[in-house]
């Protein structure tokens, strides 16, 4: 997908994606699927619920329907990032700075292809990540990753402590929303239509016979 062509889908779109009080995470062209990634602003508690991802569908496809950004055919995608999520481009860092992450570097002539640790800090060419490995006893190790050398990085999604003998999970203590989907919400442009089955019916003349006297003589 042409610069220009993600410029039009951008354009077209934020506004749409703002209007709902969402930002636009994500916009990717890939194997004839346009995916359209949005989230809730940083700080906001649970995630994006499937009804407004729904929703968002069918605004999005009513103006490519008026007037289609996109060249020859494709599918529309609009989800939501789910509990780990791939950072592409340094506003996913930035919005990320206090998160564990793994990041799979490219060819390294020395050191370790992987990297784990908390995400501390995060500028427009680069990242700063407190490794989770450094030796006992010893100062915490930082690396400075420039975003060139990132192969593939995402968010690691860290389980809270269990819940005490006797004490279930708490939507309230835990700051998530009743009903809040803590997954991906995931909605595509078309769906087929749901079908019913069809109630069978005698045709057979000889069987309604049958079933008569059956009747009769039961009486």
């Amino acid at each position: 997908m042409s610069d220009a062509v993600v410029e039009r889908v951008t354009r077209m779109v934020a506004p749409l994606v703002a209007d709902l009080k969402l930002d636009l995470y994500d916009l990717e062209y890939r194997g004839g699927v346009l995916r359209i990634t949005v989230d809730t602003p940083p700080g906001s508690t649970g995630g994006v619920d499937l009804d407004t991802i729904a929703l968002l569908t069918r605004m999005i496809g009513r103006d490519f329907d008026h007037d289609d950004p996109m060249p020859g055919h494709y599918t529309l995608e609009v989800t939501s990032p789910g509990l780990e999520r791939t950072l592409r481009v340094p506003a996913h860092w930035q919005r990320e700075i206090g998160k564990t992450v793994n990041v799979r570097l490219r060819d390294v002539a020395a050191g370790d292809r992987r990297v784990q640790g908390t995400l501390i800090a995060a500028t427009d060419t680069e990242a700063t990540i407190r490794l989770d490995d450094a030796p006992a006893g010893a100062e915490l190790a930082e690396r400075v990753i420039p975003y060139a050398q990132v192969d593939r990085a995402k968010t690691v999604f860290v389980w809270g402590a269990a819940p005490k003998p006797g004490k279930g999970p708490s939507a309230k203590k835990s700051g998530a929303k009743p009903g809040a989907k803590q997954g991906a919400a995931t909605a595509g442009a078309t769906r087929p239509a749901a079908t019913e089955p069809s109630t069978p019916t005698t045709s057979d003349p000889s069987e309604r016979a049958g079933s008569r006297k059956e009747a009769q003589e039961a009486s």
